[in-house]
């Protein structure tokens, strides 16, 4: 059984990082605090949420205190800083850097839970998969824009390679702090890279037939 604190550290690192995703998405959007409240909650809680009803256990957003802490926290100094730094709040790279770890550090997540829970190849890929890009669709789908696990740049491919590597890390040499840290710090890199060099996976292109 991995350590408590490794799963819940990286429960955080994540509910911080899509909290203030959301947080800036409801800005581009122009919503009402309200709203703003409501999509940093969804996409940091979301993933969690569906994970923990497929390993069949209470959510966490319902049962831990510090799910729904580290939101509003995170809500309360982003419209601080909102005051201050509008302007750099509204930049696409904190988005980007931001959703980017939230989205690793779910898959970290989703995947050290399910082989924690014995889940087989494919179980393990799947849950990572989920808690990565759950609480992002249910954000997109609710500002009515196409979900961003569909149409961005290597965006969904991140969590399986994480939940890959973490699979060989299991199988090699067990699950260590430092291969989580190392395979975290490797899958953010991949994704601001291909953020940066706009790879994207092949698309079918059906308007010449």
């Amino acid at each position: 059984m991995f350590e408590f604190n490794l799963v819940v550290s990286a429960d955080i690192l994540g509910i911080i990082a899509f909290a203030l995703s959301g947080f800036l998405i409801g800005v581009r959007h122009k919503l009402d605090l309200l709203g703003l409240v409501i999509s940093s909650s969804i996409t940091a809680l979301g993933g969690g949420i569906v994970r923990d009803v497929i390993l069949m256990r209470t959510p966490f957003a319902f049962n831990e205190y510090y799910p729904a802490i580290t939101v509003f926290a995170t809500i309360f100094i982003a419209l601080l800083f909102r005051r201050h730094l509008r302007e750099e709040l509204e930049r696409q790279w904190l988005f980007v850097l931001s959703d980017t770890i939230g989205l690793v550090a779910f898959s970290i997540t989703g995947a050290l839970l399910a082989i924690e829970h014995d889940f087989n190849f494919f179980g393990v890929i799947i849950l990572s998969f989920l808690t990565a890009v759950g609480g992002g669709v249910l954000r997109d789908t609710m500002i009515n824009q196409v979900p961003s696990v569909l149409i961005s740049d290597f965006y969904g491919s991140i969590a399986l390679i994480v939940a890959i590597l973490l699979l060989v890390a299991h199988s090699l040499w067990g699950i260590q702090p430092l291969s989580v840290a190392l395979i975290a710090t490797f899958a953010i890199g991949l994704r601001l890279l291909a953020y940066t060099k706009q790879w994207h996976l092949p698309k079918l292109n059906m308007e010449n037939q």
